[in-house]
C-alpha cells in the first residue's frame, strides 16, 4: 500500500500530539513513566530520577532520635541521608542502606558536595523525632507539582515550598517579607495559600533543583534558612493538612535543655550573620537584633570617601547600627545638657530631623555642633582632651586624631560614634579650627543659633538651629530637604541602587 504525502503529514500530527499528551501527563505526575507504556522515552532530560530523598539535619549529637527517626523513613521506598559536620558522637547505629554525608571538608577526601548524593527530583527536610507515614511525601510532591502548574499569582514566583506538620498541632501560617536593604526580616500574619514561613514542627519538601540552587540549602536552623531565602526569591509556602506523627520522647533533662538553647541561640545568629539579617521582627511585634553590642565591632569596617561598604553594596546603615548611635546620641546630648555645653545638630543629622525626625537610613554618624569655649564646662570632654576615657555607662570618649574635635563612641569596642564639633565666633561667623572639605563643612552666621530651638530627632528631643531649612540650604543649597543624594554622588547616586 502506498502512503501518499497528505496521509504521512497526517500520521505524523497525530504522533506530535500525542507525544505533547504524554509530556504533559509527565509532567503532572512528578516525571514517573506511564503504566500503559513502560518503553517510552523521556519528553524532556529531568535533573535526577523520580523519587523523594529524605534529608535528617537537624539533631543534636548529645540527645537524639536519629535512629529512630531514620528507621522509620527507611521503611518507606525512599533514600535516607542524615547530614551534618561531622558523625555524630556518641556514635549512632543507623539502618541499613541509609547514608552519611559530612558537611566538614576534610583534607585527604574529596569536598563534600551534596549534589552528588541527591539524585531524585524532590528533596523532604525531615525534624529529629518525625515518624513516616505511607504516601504523605507523595502527596507533598503531588501537592508542589499540581499548584505548580496552575499558579497564578503575578507578586510571587510561585509555590516551591510545601509544608506538613509533625505531631498534633497545626501549623500557623505566616507573612515573610525580607529587605535585604534594611537588613530587616518581618514576619506578619499569613492566609492559607499565600504563606512564606509556618510556625512549628514540620517536614518541608522542595525541588531537589530548587534546594541546591540556595546558596545555603543546609544552613540550620533549617526552617529559618529555608524560609528566609525562598522570601528573597518571592517563593510561596504550601501547607497540607495531613501530619507526621511525633515520637514519644523523654524529657530531656535541664544540662541538655540548656545546651540545646544555647546552640539554638549561636546557629540562629551564624545564619542570620550569613544571610545578612539584622533584625527580625516577630508577627506580634516582638524584636531580634544581631550585631552592635557594646562588646562586638561596628558591623562595617573604615569608611572611605564618605561611601561605607554596605551603601556600595545596595544596603543601609544596618538597624542595629543605627540603634546603637540613637543610644549614643541620646547619651550625648544629656551629658552636654546637664553640663550646661551649648549644642546643636549639624550636618547630615539635622538634615534627617529635618525630612523625618531621624538619623538618615544611609548615615553611619551623628554630628553635633557645640561651643569652644563650653568644652571645659562637661568633665568627659575635658578629661578626653589629654586622653581617652570611658564614662560611667562605657561610653568611651576622646580626641579625634584628625583634627581639633571630640568623637564618642558607643564604647571602647564598638566605634559607631557622635562626633562633636567645637565651633566659635570670629565676628558673628561661627567657625572651627578643623575642616575635612566635606561640602556642608563651612562657616555659617551665628545667628542661626540665637536662639537655639527643640526639634525631634532619633526618638528624643535635642536642640537645632532656629531655621532649620535656611541653615541647611546654607551649608547644601536650595531644596535639599526634599531632594535626597548619597554622601558621595561620584560613586554611590541616590535612586540607582
Amino acid at each position: 500500500m502506498r502512503v501518499r504525502p497528505c496521509q504521512a503529514a497526517l500520521a505524523a500530527a497525530i504522533a506530535l500530539n500525542l507525544l505533547l499528551l504524554l509530556c504533559t501527563w509527565w509532567r503532572r505526575h512528578g516525571g514517573v513513566t506511564p503504566p500503559t507504556s513502560p518503553s517510552s522515552p523521556p519528553c524532556r532530560p529531568h535533573r535526577g530520577v523520580p523519587g523523594v530523598t529524605v534529608l535528617l539535619r537537624d539533631f543534636e549529637d548529645f540527645d537524639n532520635d536519629l535512629a529512630g527517626t531514620a528507621r522509620s523513613f527507611a521503611s518507606l521506598p525512599v533514600p535516607v541521608l542524615v547530614t551534618s559536620e561531622t558523625p555524630p558522637y556518641p556514635p549512632v547505629p543507623l539502618p541499613p542502606g541509609v547514608r552519611f554525608l559530612p558537611l566538614r571538608p576534610v583534607a585527604e577526601n574529596p569536598p563534600p558536595s551534596p549534589e552528588r548524593h541527591i539524585r531524585t527530583r524532590h528533596v523532604a527536610l525531615v525534624p529529629d523525632g518525625t515518624r513516616a507515614v505511607p504516601g504523605l511525601l507523595e502527596k507533598m510532591r503531588n501537592t508542589l507539582e499540581n499548584a505548580a502548574d496552575t499558579a497564578e499569582n503575578d507578586d510571587a514566583a510561585g509555590t516551591r515550598v510545601v509544608a506538613a506538620p509533625v505531631g498534633t498541632a497545626p501549623l500557623r501560617c505566616l507573612d515573610l517579607r525580607v529587605d535585604p536593604r534594611e537588613w530587616t526580616a518581618r514576619y506578619g500574619a499569613g492566609t492559607p495559600g499565600v504563606c512564606r514561613a509556618v510556625e512549628g514542627p514540620a517536614v518541608l519538601l522542595l525541588r531537589t533543583r530548587d534546594f541546591l540552587a540556595l546558596p545555603f540549602p543546609l544552613a540550620r536552623p533549617v526552617d529559618a534558612a529555608i524560609f528566609i531565602q525562598a522570601a528573597l526569591r518571592r517563593w510561596r509556602l504550601r501547607v497540607v493538612p495531613a501530619a507526621f506523627p511525633a515520637a514519644r520522647r523523654a524529657p530531656p533533662s535541664p544540662h541538655n535543655r540548656w545546651k540545646r538553647e544555647n546552640l539554638a541561640e549561636n546557629r540562629r545568629r551564624r545564619l542570620m550573620r550569613d544571610l545578612g539579617i539584622k533584625r527580625e521582627v516577630a508577627a506580634d511585634g516582638g524584636e531580634r537584633w544581631y550585631g552592635c553590642a557594646k562588646d562586638t565591632p561596628q558591623c562595617f569596617g573604615t569608611v572611605h570617601a564618605r561611601t561605607p561598604e554596605y551603601l556600595l553594596a545596595g544596603r543601609w546603615t544596618p538597624p542595629c547600627c543605627l540603634r546603637a548611635l540613637r543610644e549614643t546620641a541620646r547619651h550625648v546630648v544629656g551629658v552636654l545638657e546637664t553640663a550646661g555645653v551649648r549644642y546643636w545638630l549639624e550636618g547630615g543629622s539635622l538634615l534627617g530631623a529635618a525630612r523625618s525626625g531621624d538619623i538618615i537610613p544611609w548615615d553611619y554618624d551623628v554630628d553635633l555642633g557645640i561651643y569652644r569655649e563650653d568644652v571645659g564646662k562637661c568633665r568627659w570632654l575635658a578629661a578626653a582632651a589629654t586622653a581617652p576615657v570611658e564614662d560611667a555607662e562605657g561610653f568611651f570618649w576622646e580626641k579625634a586624631a584628625e583634627g581639633e574635635f571630640y568623637r564618642v563612641h558607643y564604647s571602647r569596642t564598638n566605634r559607631l560614634h557622635v562626633d562633636l564639633w567645637p565651633f566659635y565666633s570670629r565676628g558673628g561667623v561661627m567657625t572651627k579650627e578643623t575642616w575635612l572639605g566635606h561640602p556642608q563643612d563651612v562657616e555659617f552666621p551665628e545667628k542661626f543659633l540665637l536662639p537655639l530651638v527643640p526639634m525631634n530627632f532619633a526618638g528624643f528631643t535635642a536642640l537645632a538651629p532656629n531655621d532649620p531649612r535656611a541653615f541647611l540650604e546654607f551649608k547644601f543649597g536650595n531644596g535639599v530637604i526634599e531632594n535626597p543624594e548619597y554622601p558621595n554622588p561620584a560613586l554611590k547616586r541616590w535612586g540607582r541602587d
